[in-house]
């Protein structure tokens, strides 16, 4: 599964908002992704995802595929400001 969301967030997008997005992510077992323009990152890997550089008002797409990909895919979906 996987949707566009355009990044919401009240606080910046430094380490401590990246390091919850990734803990948000860990807690279902499906693969998930963040993909910007060409690049495509585990969601689950902290270095991953601080290589974005996700900034507020940027489209993301969330890739998750697995048994609880739904449930993963709302939840992200919700932590980045949808």
């Amino acid at each position: 599964m996987k949707r566009s969301v355009v990044i919401q967030m009240h606080e910046e997008l430094e380490a401590r908002p990246i390091a919850n997005l990734v803990q948000v992510a860990n807690k279902y077992a499906s693969r998930i992704y963040l993909e910007m323009g060409e690049a495509r990152v585990n969601a689950k890997s902290i270095m991953g995802m601080m290589s974005l550089a996700l900034m507020n008002g940027e489209t993301v797409v969330v890739d998750a595929e697995g048994e609880d990909e739904e449930e993963a895919l709302e939840a992200l979906a919700r932590f980045l400001g949808e």
